[in-house]
């Protein structure tokens, strides 16, 4: 899993690569389209310190 971080005027911008497609979330209630899985260190620093990020991306499922 790579997460790519960089802040440009003053936003933290993630760039996550997206499933090829939706999966089932662990609970079966979404469907995640992109996922951290978990929290993940990045190379970007506030205040000297490293930010780690954690973040799902997902979908509701069409009903049926």
């Amino acid at each position: 899993m790579s997460v790519k971080a960089e802040i440009k005027g003053g936003n933290l911008i993630l760039t996550i690569p997206m499933n090829p497609k939706p999966t089932p979330s662990t609970s079966g209630k979404t469907l995640v389209v992109a996922s951290t899985h978990g929290n993940q260190p990045t190379e970007v620093k506030v205040d000297g310190q490293l930010v780690t990020v954690g973040v799902n991306a997902y979908i509701k499922p069409p009903r049926a």
